[in-house]
């Protein structure tokens, strides 16, 4: 069987099985030493996320507490859906194996769906945009806390919220599906510099604006964020900002930080 191969592990995330497990446990540990806030997100559930794709040890944290809390809704296919940041291409790219590795285990790829989104899309394979780290960084999280659930992976270079939102939508029509957004927000400005335009994107987010994304926010996968919220604004789905930190926080380094953030819609 063809499997799409690990090709950022032991550089944003951990290589063993050992060490996935410790890094979550140890999110989960500093999440659950704050009982209230943990309370609140084991109490939301929903079946589309933003989440951020840097090094786990800057991004992880935040990245874990969407991923904690998609599983409530117990999918059976879980799309992850992110920027190509070396290969350029014209549209969306959806991977075509059938496995995707990850150091615990691989995850099978839904290629019903892969096949049917194919079809109804007029979508292809560029091989060379599925060695992404923006999708390839969720595939542990969603193997660690939903360990039967099937996988696709999809990839954007040159494309238009246009071409993904009725991707978007379509997903969440399907049953048992949930829909991954990977992006990180502002990079390498001062921690002030950085929070100004983040909030931009945040409050974006929060009240489903798409036109204020256009207003200052920085973001490598703000088409896929305008693609979500007007798929959002059209469902009448809530969101819910789920966390929010920089770099700084794990490096210390307020001179030159990337944002992260992670959002539900239900």
């Amino acid at each position: 069987m063809s499997k799409r191969m690990m090709s950022v592990a032991g550089s944003f995330y951990p290589a063993s099985s050992s060490d996935i497990n410790t890094m979550i446990d140890y999110f989960n540990t500093v999440l659950e030493s704050h009982s209230d806030i943990a309370a609140r997100f084991d109490s939301l559930n929903g079946n589309a996320v933003i989440v951020p794709h840097a090094g786990w040890v800057y991004s992880g944290f935040t990245a874990n507490i969407a991923f904690r809390v998609l599983r409530h809704t117990h999918p059976k296919t879980v799309v992850v859906i992110g920027p190509s940041h070396k290969v350029g291409f014209e549209g969306v790219s959806i991977g075509d194996h059938e496995l995707y590795q990850t150091p615990l285990g691989d995850l099978v790829i839904d290629t019903t769906l892969v096949n049917d989104i194919k079809k109804q899309f007029s979508l292809t394979t560029f091989s060379e945009a599925h060695h992404e780290h923006s999708t390839e960084v969720q595939m542990p999280f969603i193997k660690y806390y939903m360990r039967d659930v099937k996988v696709i992976e999809m990839v954007y270079a040159y494309s238009d919220p246009i071409q993904i939102s009725p991707l978007i939508e379509y997903l969440l029509n399907q049953s048992d599906t949930a829909v991954v957004i990977s992006t990180d927000l502002s990079h390498y400005y001062t921690l002030d510099e950085a929070k100004k335009l983040d909030l931009i994107c945040l409050e974006a987010i929060k009240h489903e604006n798409s036109t204020m994304l256009h207003q200052g926010c920085e973001a490598c996968g703000k088409i896929g964020v305008e693609a979500m919220l007007d798929v959002a604004n059209k469902r009448n789905m809530e969101a819910v900002l789920l966390d929010y930190r920089t770099s700084a926080d794990a490096s210390g380094d307020s001179t030159r930080v990337v944002g992260y953030a992670s959002a539900l819609f239900r």
